[in-house]
């Protein structure tokens, strides 16, 4: 079993933002976070559950996610991605490009997610916001490609 927290940031929205994530496998721990100059909170929500797939080694892990993102949780949890996925019009949704990317990882793994209260009394949940906001208000940001290309 893996347990991923994840969090994103963003200073204005768009601004600067961030993401934050705390993986939990058999006693083991370990931390992502990253900048970007420009991006919306959204984003990072959905970025900081696509690189805590993307850290994964392996594939058919019973994986639980944990975010404060209702935008996340609920158009997974609720199908809605699987539905604009199939629909032409799919190409109109904000933040295709991390959709997509999501939908490529979550294929080979077993997925629930569990959507937590942001800023309450989930320790791991506020660590990933402590990681988030750091990275937003870090030096040398990233540049959110698909934010700033404007294909979304």
């Amino acid at each position: 079993m893996v347990e991923i927290y994840t969090d994103g940031a963003s200073r204005g929205n768009p601004g600067p933002g961030g993401y934050g994530v705390v993986m939990l496998a058999s006693g083991h721990r370990k931390e992502l976070s990253e900048g970007f100059r420009l991006t919306t909170n959204n984003r990072m929500e959905l970025l900081a559950v696509i690189k805590g797939l993307e850290a994964l080694k392996k594939h058919d892990l019973n994986i639980t996610i944990y975010s404060d993102s209702k935008y996340v949780v609920e158009s997974v949890e609720k199908g809605w991605v699987y539905q604009w996925d199939m629909k032409a019009d799919f190409a109109k949704k904000k933040n295709r490009d991390l959709w997509r990317r999501f939908l490529k990882l979550a294929q080979y793994q077993n997925i629930r997610f569990v959507w937590v209260k942001g800023h309450a009394s989930n320790k791991e949940n506020n660590r990933c916001d402590e990681l988030a906001t750091r990275a937003a208000d870090g030096e040398d940001l990233l540049i959110d490609e698909g934010y700033e290309s404007g294909i979304n």
